[in-house]
């Protein structure tokens, strides 16, 4: 027998099934919220160490185009949600250049935008490997973010070598040659404090590598310093950088000379202040000055450069061989030839010197 017709019934089901899609509806498009406004799943290209990167929110830029460059920049998952945000917002996003926290949600970045929340001009500023202390201070003053003489000064001024352990008498060697952002007329000595603690942090991974040795005196970590400085100077292929440093350590352990040109070169520029020469002569190597490793045996009073990682690696775990000698034998490829004996050295060609950075 044909069951009667409800029609209450089946309005119940009908609000049931509405009710039902409504809250499927509801959340799915709150978990595509939620998705899309939680950061990318990597750190964009570009990002520093600590996960932050800058971004610059030009003059006059709608909100449209930001959101569409921090998508492609990798910041923000879809620009879709960024623009959704935009028609809530009463207030506009601010121009200027933002270090941006990440990881962060499309909501709090979109927030920092408008309440121009640490906006800095930032100044980008890259200090090359190999460079010294006043190539260095130059560099910064050049790029509007310190006085070169107020930076030499504090670089050697004795309560910040005391803080860090220094035993020399300046600050060279000891500051990493990275890329850096800082803002115009930086305080000096905030300046030389960030490049100081990124080199003792790298000095500290070195370290950490050798979890068995004993740990190294101030002394100990000058020495390397002054070696890596040197090697910094001569190498031109990395792999070479550790043999090269073996060599200085296998001098050392003789009372051999150095006989760096490189310590050559640095009286020449830094002490002399003469440009840089291209080929180091014998009367060069006759030059009588405490860093002149042909003249004065032992390590140099102090590091010549600022050392990089591949050199600071090479000083701190240096190839063990029975070489005494190198010499550059191919300036293109930067090869050189190592070896035991005097003889087989001056077989070896022509003396060379490697060009420094901005020089």
């Amino acid at each position: 027998m044909k069951r009667p017709f409800n029609l209450m019934l089946f309005i119940l089901k009908v609000i049931m099934i509405f009710v039902v899609l409504i809250v499927a509806g509801a959340g799915l498009g709150i978990g595509t919220m939620v998705y899309l406004n939680n950061p990318p799943d990597k750190l964009p290209e570009g990002a520093d160490d600590d996960g932050s990167i800058l971004f610059e929110v030009r003059g006059g830029e709608s909100a449209r185009s930001v959101g569409s460059r921090l998508q492609s920049a990798g910041i923000i998952k879809s620009r879709h949600l960024w623009n959704f945000l935009a028609r809530f917002k009463t207030d506009y996003i601010k121009a200027g250049t933002y270090r941006i926290e990440l990881p962060a949600s499309q909501d709090a970045i979109y927030q920092q935008l408008i309440e121009g929340k640490e906006e800095q001009a930032l100044v980008k500023v890259t200090i090359p490997e190999g460079v010294t202390l006043k190539k260095m201070a130059h560099i910064l003053e050049d790029a509007g973010i310190c006085d070169a003489d107020a930076f030499l000064e504090i670089a050697r001024n004795k309560a910040i070598l005391d803080a860090y352990q220094i035993p020399g008498n300046t600050m060279e060697g000891f500051l990493y040659p990275d890329t850096y952002f800082f803002t115009t007329d930086y305080p000096v000595d905030m300046v030389i404090k960030t490049m100081a603690d990124t080199f003792f942090k790298r000095i500290a991974e070195l370290e950490d590598r050798d979890p068995e040795a004993a740990p190294l005196t101030p002394k100990d970590i000058y020495e390397k310093v002054i070696i890596a400085s040197i090697v910094e100077r001569e190498y031109r292929v990395d792999e070479e950088a550790p043999l090269m440093a073996g060599v200085f350590f296998n001098r050392l352990r003789i009372d051999m000379a150095l006989q760096s040109c490189a310590t050559v070169e640095y009286v020449i520029t830094e002490i002399q202040g003469k440009p840089h020469p291209t080929v180091i002569y014998n009367r060069d190597t006759e030059i009588d000055n405490p860093y002149n490793t042909y003249v004065y045996d032992g390590l140099p009073p102090g590091p010549i450069s600022a050392p990089g990682a591949v050199a600071l690696n090479a000083a701190f775990y240096p190839v063990t061989s029975d070489y005494l000698y190198f010499r550059l034998v191919d300036a293109n490829a930067g090869a050189h030839f190592f070896s035991k004996t005097l003889n087989d050295h001056i077989k070896a060609g022509t003396l060379y010197v490697k060009r420094g950075p901005s020089s």
